[in-house]
């Protein structure tokens, strides 16, 4: 018993870190919390008695669990609910501002990490972000210590090619969820139709919609209507992590928030969130 308080207050030593790390990669609060506990879950089922490095090995097992997650992240298609962590975390000894900090800092590196495959972001952010060598990425990513090395490199080049591209799109991002909102306001299907994909994916969470309706709403013709339906006299705009987004408030805190995926001048997929424990994750700025 003694042996696992001593291992907890190891672990809790670490917490700050391996959040970030996870947060870095994964660009979800919630994720990287959920990776820190699976970090503790292994620690606590493993024997590490001639483990001369703990914290190293903890950065190890948390980095190989973002792994996992951001390919299965992939392989379903699946965005992070939040907007990942900022280039600089300055606060190393404040780790809970600092991720609080992430979301109003560097945010054309948060876009280009999400365009990252999961093996180069992972290579990236530990070598670039946290000087982790890459005798020790290698295994984590499964590759030899250049390829680990070439994984880094290109995703730096990607970084350093997308960050100048970054903000257009943001402001090309805010018009068109203004559109959206506006025409939503006024019940003008025609104009929530123009500013809808052909193709627009509606999803929601089970907390967002009454008993019965599906959680999946396709095409701009059904989602159009949906959102009519079910529009929200008092939605507003607000930032959410930093992104444009649809929110309702209830009490300062929020209800309800809509994420949007555009690409052009067109909405290609919406999120409707509700879930309380999902939104406490998330930064809200109303506007």
């Amino acid at each position: 018993m003694d042996d696992e308080k001593v291992l907890a207050r190891r672990f809790e030593t670490d917490r700050g870190h391996l959040k970030r790390v996870a947060y870095r990669m994964l660009g979800s609060m919630t994720e990287a919390e959920d990776a820190v506990q699976e970090a503790w879950l292994r620690l606590s089922r493993s024997d590490t008695s001639e483990v001369g490095n703990l914290s190293g090995w903890l950065t190890t097992v948390v980095a190989r669990v973002c792994l996992d997650m951001l390919r299965t992240r992939k392989a379903r298609r699946e965005e992070p609910l939040e907007q990942p962590a900022a280039e600089t975390l300055a606060d190393a000894d404040d780790p809970e501002r600092t991720l609080e900090m992430a979301d109003s800092l560097g945010v054309a590196l948060l876009v280009v990490l999400e365009t990252l495959p999961p093996p180069e972001r992972v290579a990236f952010v530990l070598h670039d972000m946290f000087d982790l060598p890459f005798e020790e990425i290698a295994p984590i990513v499964g590759r030899s210590t250049d390829a680990a090395r070439q994984l880094a490199s290109r995703a730096r080049r990607r970084v350093k090619g997308g960050s100048d591209t970054i903000e257009p799109s943001r402001e090309r991002h805010r018009t068109v969820v203004e559109a959206y909102l506006r025409a939503s306001r006024s019940g003008d299907l025609a104009a929530l139709l123009a500013v809808l994909d052909p193709e627009v994916v509606l999803r929601a969470d089970a907390s967002a919609v009454p008993a019965g309706v599906a959680l999946v709403a396709r095409g701009a013709e059904v989602v159009a209507r949906r959102a009519l339906t079910g529009f929200m006299p008092e939605a507003q705009l607000a930032l959410v992590n930093g992104a444009m987004a649809v929110v309702v408030l209830r009490d300062g805190a929020p209800f309800r928030v809509l994420r949007f995926t555009v690409s052009g001048e067109r909405v290609t997929e919406i999120e409707v969130l509700a879930d309380t424990d999902r939104l406490a994750g998330l930064a809200v700025v109303p506007v």
